[in-house]
């Protein structure tokens, strides 16, 4: 809004001007989202504890036993601060941010439905249905993101400038895959206080610099990345860094209030939206990395169970294993944050190695 708003002012006002540059309103977007979560969260925190109060999950440490009761589904304060702050400072007519906004509420619209099915009845949707709504909403997103934009259908690789195969008609299901593991390695992740939505934190930075970096012709080019015109979800990247960080203010050990898997899906799916509409999807694993352990102790502890009869982890997923290993909550919350800020830098270095 304020971008249009800009457009008309110039010519009167010479410094309205600025707010046409993306830095300064990615910038912009942080600060008001982290604002606006600051002086929201009491607010909404009170509202959840008396609508939105949830069990601990069943395959959790007995010591979760404790939180017990605790306001849950957290992710639409989070997805709200989002809407409200990418609206107030981008451009609307960026099909992408329209699209972005789709994939958030999306996803959360599947996680809401499933959080509130353990409110009201303790169990979840099936699985079934949720992979199917997932699907759906998957095959949406990267629906209208090919029909509005036409992106190029290839498969960039980190390390190789020059090895890019075309995908043709796997594009989609490519894309389609992308988002739903990413947003349920994310739910995976959200097991202990602040882990996941600190984890998300560094990712965000890392693919809001990369969408800021494919929308900017010459730093594109000298970095030998394709241009993909995304710098405009730089500014929405902002809104997710400053939304995140200002949850955390509150979800911090000992949380205040859980997102939930309303916030875990829209966040993770956007984090992928990010690294798909950039050509940098394969980088995620990398800066990610720490989702993809988490996903891989659950899958490796089904497998095991299956086939050996016995447990690969004393449980799943992963940090629950080092919580029954002793480890305190918060000691396992920072060293988890530690593992996915390095793996963000050698993200980032994979942009310049190629």
């Amino acid at each position: 809004m304020l971008f249009h708003l800009a457009a008309y002012l110039k010519h009167n006002f010479v410094h309205a001007h600025l707010i046409h540059y993306v830095s300064v309103r990615a910038i912009a977007a942080l600060l008001s989202s982290f604002t606006l979560a600051l002086w929201w969260g009491p607010a909404f925190i009170k509202m959840s504890h008396q609508f939105f109060r949830s069990k601990a999950r069943p395959w959790t440490p007995h010591t979760h036993r404790s939180k017990d009761d605790m306001p849950t589904m957290g992710g639409i304060f989070i997805t709200v601060v989002v809407a409200v702050n990418s609206l107030l400072w981008c451009d609307w007519g960026n099909p992408l941010l329209w699209i972005l906004l789709f994939c958030l509420i999306g996803f959360g619209a599947i996680g809401a439905w499933d959080d509130w099915n353990k409110i009201c009845y303790q169990e979840g949707i099936n699985a079934w249905k949720k992979f199917i709504t997932q699907f759906l909403v998957a095959f949406a997103v990267a629906g209208l993101w090919v029909y509005y934009m036409e992106p190029s259908t290839e498969l960039y690789f980190p390390f190789f400038k020059n090895l890019h195969p075309e995908l043709g008609l796997l594009f989609i299901p490519w894309a389609m895959f992308v988002l739903i593991g990413t947003s349920n390695a994310v739910n995976l992740t959200d097991g202990l206080d602040g882990l996941a939505i600190g984890t998300l934190l560094s990712n965000f930075a890392v693919f809001s610099l990369i969408c800021y970096s494919a929308g900017h012709v010459l730093i594109a080019r000298y970095l030998h990345i394709p241009f993909t015109g995304t710098s405009e979800l730089a500014i929405v990247g902002g809104a997710l860094i400053g939304s995140s960080l200002g949850f955390l203010w509150y979800n911090t050990y000992p949380a205040q209030i859980f997102m939930g898997d309303v916030g875990a899906l829209s966040l993770g799916s956007v984090l992928a939206f990010m690294a798909l509409t950039c050509k940098q999807e394969l980088v995620l694993p990398i800066a990610g990395g720490l989702f993809v352990i988490e996903a891989l102790s659950v899958i490796i502890q089904i497998i095991s169970l299956k086939f050996l009869g016995k447990r690969w982890f004393k449980m799943a997923p992963v940090h629950h294993h080092f919580e029954l290993l002793g480890w305190p909550e918060s000691k396992i919350t920072i060293r988890f944050y530690i593992v996915s800020f390095v793996l963000s830098l050698l993200a980032l270095v994979t942009l310049k190695i190629r």
